[in-house]
């Protein structure tokens, strides 16, 4: 059995394998992880490590060389990024990308679920069941007393709340989450790490991110890449003590 093959029915996602070569260098490098149903993951490492290019895996966006990506038994490599998309799969990256022109709310509206595939108007009335599940996401990225101010005018830590807004709002089973904290107030970061351990109680999250204060704050496993490859596992205080890690990231 490799190190990353599914070891129960819990298992949501799996990469065995995993190598993604540009112009001869290795962005991958066999790359195994694996991730159970209901887990948040943080991923850390130094710059080049691969956790970019491991996202861009597993949504689609760039196929591997060679290996396995396993999603609740689909293989992703065969898939486009729609697909990806509609099988519960929901990205956000580092730089917040919302309709700043519209408000918090149609935001949220035209991110709704039931409008995947056609972009709604704005005029419709939305259903009853649209509005609850909106107001529910409003309080729980603390935006309720924003709901009709422009995204445009929100500071950068509320725009990040906004788009994981937009995705909660697609239903995803697993969120993968890009340097949620990069750019907020020490406040704003606390705000967000609960949060993400709040939406961790009924959705998996794969967080990238080099804060190792807010790293600590999620409470999760921690994952450590180092040219591709996975250089270790665990907690982060195990991590944190390894000799290797403290030489190729922590060190430095």
């Amino acid at each position: 059995m490799s190190p990353s093959e599914p070891t129960s029915a819990e298992t949501l996602l799996y990469l065995d394998g995993v190598t993604v070569s540009f112009e001869g260098f290795k962005a991958l490098n066999n790359l195994s992880l694996l991730l159970e149903r209901g887990e948040m993951r943080a991923v850390i490492g130094p710059n080049g490590a691969g956790k970019t290019t491991m996202m861009d895996v597993i949504t689609g966006k760039t196929r591997p060389d060679a290996g396995e990506v396993i999603y609740k038994n689909v293989d992703l490599t065969r898939l486009d990024e729609a697909d990806i998309a509609a099988l519960g799969i929901g990205r956000k990256f580092q730089k917040p990308t919302v309709f700043e022109t519209h408000t918090v709310w149609d935001n949220l509206l035209l991110a709704n679920a039931g409008n995947r595939r056609i972009f709604p108007t704005l005029f419709a009335r939305e259903s009853p069941d649209e509005r609850e599940r909106i107001e529910e996401i409003l309080e729980q990225i603390r935006l309720s007393d924003h709901r009709y101010r422009l995204a445009g005018a929100l500071s950068h830590g509320q725009k990040q709340w906004l788009e994981i807004g937009m995705l909660l709002a697609q239903e995803p089973e697993l969120l993968l989450v890009d340097e949620p904290a990069a750019g907020m107030t020490e406040a704003e970061t606390e705000a967000t790490a609960m949060l993400l351990r709040e939406i961790n109680r009924s959705r998996s999250l794969l967080v990238v991110e080099h804060d190792m204060g807010f790293v600590r704050s999620l409470e999760a496993k921690v994952t450590v890449l180092h040219e591709g490859s996975v250089l270790a596992e665990g907690s982060l205080e195990n991590v944190s003590n390894d000799p290797r890690v403290i030489e190729v990231y922590l060190g430095r």
